[in-house]
């Protein structure tokens, strides 16, 4: 059987009303900081976003302060929202480093351990109308590379299936923020203090300098081998050298494309 509620009476309603009046809340900046983080269920921690020895330990501390500045979140909703335009962005650095990684890879795969190309321009491309140029062979050498490397692998599908995807977590990270802003009249409102600012910040060590390589890690020009070699593989930083090695041998030291150039009369 249910219980019929008794109509609440205006002299009932006008003291509940009277009463709401009085509570106004945390005053003090410190009570409004910690009221803010009230629905809060997690804590951002930014050491644990980055890719270890490829991501700036503080990066996504900056994103997040920078998105703080510019979105000026006033709840506890609003500043997931803006983390979560921070994350977005960050994805959206990784995947441009990605990208490059990917077409350095087909770079290198047009080449041999020695530096020389693995396959010529067409020599029917090659005369007095067309004139070659080494930026135009290390293009070829990229397509080449690519060919080569995406024929049968789906890799580069795969990439820029998650390319779309990160953008597309951006743009709903910046819509979440939209909505919840049109909503500020019925959600909390409580003003951004220091405090709050700084409640995802994490203290750490300051970074350590590498320790000095020896000697036969830098190449001719002064810069690092790459690690991921055998050592009988090591080549150095492009160099644009002119052409006119032995027609059966190019040097180690000579930027791939230039093997492409035809000799000079």
């Amino acid at each position: 059987m249910s219980r019929t509620r008794k109509p609440v009476s205006e002299k009932q309603l006008a003291a509940n009303r009277a009463n709401a009046a009085l509570s106004t809340g945390p005053r003090s900046p410190e009570g409004k900081a910690r009221a803010a983080q009230n629905s809060r269920k997690h804590a951002f921690t930014a050491t644990t976003f980055p890719v270890v020895c490829l991501e700036e330990i503080d990066e996504v501390t900056h994103l997040r302060e920078e998105a703080i500045a510019t979105y000026q979140p006033i709840n506890s909703r609003e500043f997931f929202a803006v983390e979560r335009i921070a994350l977005a962005q960050q994805t959206l650095l990784r995947v441009e480093r990605l990208h490059s990684g990917m077409f350095t890879v087909c770079r290198n795969e047009a080449v041999t351990a020695d530096g020389r190309p693995l396959v010529g321009t067409s020599p029917h491309l090659v005369d007095n109308d067309n004139r070659i140029v080494k930026a135009q062979n290390r293009n070829y050498l990229l397509a080449e590379g690519f060919q080569r490397l995406f024929k049968i692998s789906p890799a580069f599908t795969l990439f820029l299936r998650y390319q779309a995807q990160s953008e597309r977590m951006y743009r709903r990270a910046v819509e979440e923020f939209e909505r919840l802003k049109a909503l500020r009249h019925k959600l909390p409102n409580e003003p951004i203090s220091a405090s709050e600012l700084e409640a995802g910040e994490t203290t750490c060590a300051p970074r350590q300098p590498n320790p000095p390589h020896p000697p036969e890690h830098y190449g001719p020009d002064g810069g690092l081998f790459p690690y991921d070699r055998p050592s009988s593989q090591l080549l150095p930083e492009t160099q644009d050298l002119p052409f006119d090695p032995p027609a059966d041998r190019i040097s180690p030291f000579q930027d791939p494309a230039e093997a492409l150039l035809p000799p000079t009369p």
